[in-house]
């Protein structure tokens, strides 16, 4: 039976992927650990490995996985910024991803967050649960009339316009593709990205991390942002530029902040640090404001997506294994 090398893997991972595969004819070795340049030779036996956010799957890792026989690279998430491609590429590997697990599971946390930050529920829950029943400095907003902003219109980023004009926002969208069938049916106008932030109380960011989307929250454009906006962030983390982000906190320039994804998560999200101390002083700032809530890259962590998120990875194995063309829309 061929085997895949699982890398950077929880419990879900065990539960979900495991049976998919077997299904599918793979035998799993799940690792904890994440892949790296140091650890690709473990690979060894290995026909695929499969790989999450995370991992690193550079041009030293790849010629070593590649060295050791393995031919596949499967990503089970929809981002892969985290795999040199073109080396992938070079030396014959087929890399296949999961481009649209469940886009109604990252769309729903971006709303959970917002509201939950705008309406101070993890504050309001901590103080019931020490019998504290005051609502001093609990005083939110409502969305209804406000304008929120769209950044990117993918799958993710229409269904978060669409919940939003459910609450009878007003929803502005930037996006260099744009789908103006879509925004005519649901009511929302495309706009230039700088009118968009100087116009929107709240801001959602469904972006893929590019070159040219690299920290698109800069000094620059947060500066052209109202001062009591929301930036809401399921994306990637290195979207924003994390300093100017707090500099921008600090001085009030925007009003709050929720982010699922951390520029620099990796060795930070996913992982149990109560036991320490956390190292990341940036991120330490982050969580003593009280205008900011953070979320450790769980949107995608729904029964729907995982169970997506695994058969699509399956199905790739089986059809590269069998020198079949990967599932349409998953080879990059």
């Amino acid at each position: 039976m061929p085997l895949v090398a699982v890398y950077d893997t929880k419990p879900y991972d065990r539960d979900y992927l495991g049976p998919a595969a077997k299904a599918a004819g793979f035998t799993c070795r799940f690792h904890e650990f994440r892949l790296n340049a140091d650890n690709a030779a473990l690979a060894q036996g290995a026909d695929a490995v499969c790989i999450f956010v995370n991992d690193q799957a550079d041009r030293p890792t790849l010629e070593r996985l590649a060295a050791v026989g393995v031919r596949h690279i499967a990503l089970r998430c929809a981002g892969y910024n985290q795999i040199d491609l073109t080396a992938a590429h070079e030396l014959g590997l087929t890399v296949t991803r999961v481009p649209a697990y469940s886009p109604h599971a990252v769309a729903e946390h971006s709303i959970a967050l917002l509201l939950a930050l705008i309406r101070k529920i993890p504050r309001a829950h901590n103080r019931v649960r020490e019998l504290n029943f005051s609502l001093a400095g609990l005083v939110g907003f409502d969305l209804y009339g406000k304008t929120a902003g769209i950044i990117g219109t993918g799958q993710i980023g229409r269904l978060t316009a669409q919940i939003l004009r459910g609450f009878g926002m007003r929803v502005l969208a930037c996006d260099p593709a744009p789908d103006v069938t879509w925004a005519a049916t649901h009511e929302i106008a495309y706009v230039a990205l700088n009118e968009l932030l100087c116009t929107s109380d709240i801001i959602s960011l469904h972006l893929p991390l590019t070159p040219s989307t690299h920290h698109l929250i800069n000094p620059q454009t947060l500066a052209l942002m109202k001062p009591a906006s929301v930036l809401v962030n399921t994306s990637r983390g290195r979207l924003i530029d994390t300093t100017a982000l707090i500099a921008a906190l600090k001085s009030g320039q925007i009003g709050g902040v929720a982010l699922d994804v951390y520029e620099e998560e990796a060795g930070v999200f996913f992982e149990d640090l109560s036991g320490g101390v956390l190292a990341d002083d940036e991120l330490s700032r982050l969580l003593t404001f009280p205008n900011v809530l953070i979320t450790s890259h769980q949107a995608f962590l729904t029964h729907e997506a995982l169970t997506e998120i695994a058969r699509v990875t399956a199905e790739n194995l089986r059809r590269i294994a069998r020198r079949e063309p990967a599932t349409s829309g998953t080879s990059i």
